[in-house]
């Protein structure tokens, strides 16, 4: 069984899900662009960020795609990352394996790469770790999610 969590503040640029069965979270974050044009690079940019946030003692980089999402061009396309980052979480003695799971929708004429990434843990200290059947849920899960994901203001984007 899953140990309850600490929840911590986020930014109001964030939004953050999280399973109440699992350590499985899905955050949506609005993101100034990063400087690569190419967007599969730019989503390499946002996954090293997110390694160093993480503090990941290691970092891979499994799969990029191009996915055309279900909106006829009112949302643009984005490119998704699979890769799995190594975290050793707070006073943790080990590294939790967590697969990354990472959408990218650019905003060119606002200047706004809109990112939305699913973590999660194949290994885990707190025991919010999934078994290989349950990563092959979430990431089918999170394919629709990407395939469907709809801008319908673009004015929240300052």
């Amino acid at each position: 069984m899953h140990q309850p969590r600490d929840f911590r503040q986020i930014p109001d640029t964030q939004e953050v899900y999280l399973s109440p069965t699992t350590g499985i979270s899905i955050i949506v974050e609005v993101l100034e662009s990063v400087s690569a044009q190419d967007l599969r690079e730019a989503a390499g940019q946002h996954f090293d960020a997110l390694a160093h946030d993480n503090d990941a003692k290691s970092q891979t980089v499994n799969e990029t795609i191009d996915v055309n999402n279900d909106s006829n061009g009112a949302t643009p396309n984005p490119v998704v990352l699979y890769g799995t980052q190594l975290v050793q979480k707070f006073n943790s003695q080990t590294a939790d394996e967590v697969r990354i799971l990472l959408a990218l929708y650019r905003v060119p004429h606002k200047n706004v790469d809109l990112v939305m990434t699913m973590n999660v843990p194949m290994t885990s200290a707190d025991g919010g770790a999934v078994s290989e059947d349950d990563w092959g849920s979430a990431r089918g899960i999170f394919d629709e999610a990407a395939r469907s994901l709809r801008i319908v203001d673009y004015g929240l984007f300052a």
